[in-house]
C-alpha cells in the first residue's frame, strides 16, 4: 500500500504545480490580450466602458491609421535596421574582446576587461549631455549613427560579462589542436570559437534586441526628424494637444511587440542553452 499512496501524492503534487503554472501563465499573457482588445476600441469605448470590456465594434482601422497616417511604417523599418545593426556590432565586438582577454596573453588584458566591466556601472542618463556635445561636434545629431553607436557602447559590458562565463568553461583543447594543425588566430576565432558560441550569442542577441527595440531616451534626445525616428518615439504622433487617439496608440504598441515575441519564440531554445552553457563545466 506504500507505493500507491506515494503515487497518488505525486500526482496531486504535479497537479497543483501545473495548476499554479497555468494560472501564472494566464497572468503573464492577459496584458497582451488586453492590449489587443484595447487597440480595437474607439476613444468613446476606452473612456465610456470598463477597461476589461470587449470592444463592441472592433476598430480594425486603427491599424491602418497607425501604419499610414501615423507614419508607423517608417518608424518600424527604422527600429528594425537600427536594432539589427546594433545587435550585430555589439556581438562581434564583445566576442573580439572576450576572445582577446581569455585566449590571448598580453600585459593589460586584466585592466582592459576591468574598464569594460566598470562601464556597466555608469548610469545611462548621466551620459546624455556629454554624448550630445560629442555627437554635436561630430555632426551626428539627427543621424542614426549616433543611436547605433550609443546602443553598441552601452550593451558591450553586459554582453562581455555573459560571454566571459562561457569562454572560461570553453575547452581550450579544441583551439590547441587547431594551432597544432597550423590554423591562424583569425581562423580559430571565426571558424571554431565563434560557431561554437552560438547558444550564448543567441542569449545576448535577444537581450540586446529587447533593450534596443524599447529604448526611448537616446532616440528622443539625438533624433529630431521623422525619417529617422523609431517606434518608441513615433507613438507620440497620436498624442495631440486636445485629443489623443488611444486606439491608434494601442495598435502601434501591438505592432511594436510582434517582432520581440517572434524573436523570442524562434530563439527560445537557444536562449535556454546559452543560459545553461556558462554554468556547466565543459
Amino acid at each position: 500500500m506504500e507505493k500507491p499512496k506515494k503515487s497518488l501524492l505525486s500526482k496531486i503534487g504535479f497537479g497543483l504545480l501545473y495548476l499554479f503554472l497555468g494560472g501564472f501563465a494566464i497572468i503573464q499573457i492577459y496584458p497582451l490580450v488586453w492590449l489587443l482588445f484595447f487597440s480595437l476600441k474607439s476613444n468613446k469605448e476606452v473612456f465610456g466602458m470598463s477597461p476589461f470590456a470587449l470592444p463592441q465594434d472592433p476598430q480594425w482601422g486603427n491599424y491602418t491609421k497607425a501604419w499610414t497616417s501615423g507614419n508607423i511604417g517608417v518608424y518600424f523599418f527604422n527600429s528594425v535596421w537600427i536594432t539589427v545593426l546594433s545587435v550585430v556590432l555589439t556581438i562581434i565586438l564583445a566576442s573580439f574582446v572576450t576572445f582577446a582577454v581569455t585566449r590571448m596573453h598580453w600585459k593589460f588584458s586584466g585592466l582592459v576587461l576591468g574598464l569594460f566591466l566598470v562601464a556597466y556601472m555608469i548610469p545611462l542618463h548621466s551620459t546624455i549631455i556629454p554624448l550630445f556635445k560629442m555627437y554635436n561636434s561630430a555632426n551626428l545629431i539627427d543621424n542614426p549613427i549616433s543611436i547605433v553607436l550609443s546602443y553598441t557602447a552601452f550593451n558591450l559590458p553586459l554582453t562581455i560579462m555573459i560571454l566571459l562565463g562561457f569562454y572560461k568553461t570553453f575547452p581550450r583543447e579544441i583551439e590547441e589542436a587547431a594551432v597544432m594543425d597550423g590554423c591562424s588566430i583569425h581562423r580559430i576565432f571565426f571558424q571554431i570559437t565563434l560557431p561554437m558560441t552560438v547558444p550564448v550569442l543567441s542569449t545576448t542577441a535577444i537581450i540586446n534586441m529587447i533593450y534596443n527595440w524599447n529604448e526611448f531616451v537616446f532616440v528622443n534626445t539625438f533624433i529630431s526628424s521623422d525619417k529617422w525616428k523609431t517606434l518608441t518615439v513615433g507613438i507620440n504622433n497620436f498624442v495631440g494637444q486636445y485629443l489623443t487617439d488611444w486606439g491608434a496608440i494601442g495598435a502601434t504598441l501591438v505592432i511594436s511587440i510582434v517582432p520581440i515575441l517572434l524573436a523570442f519564440l524562434f530563439l527560445s531554445d537557444k536562449i535556454v542553452e546559452g543560459m545553461a552553457a556558462g554554468s556547466v563545466k565543459g
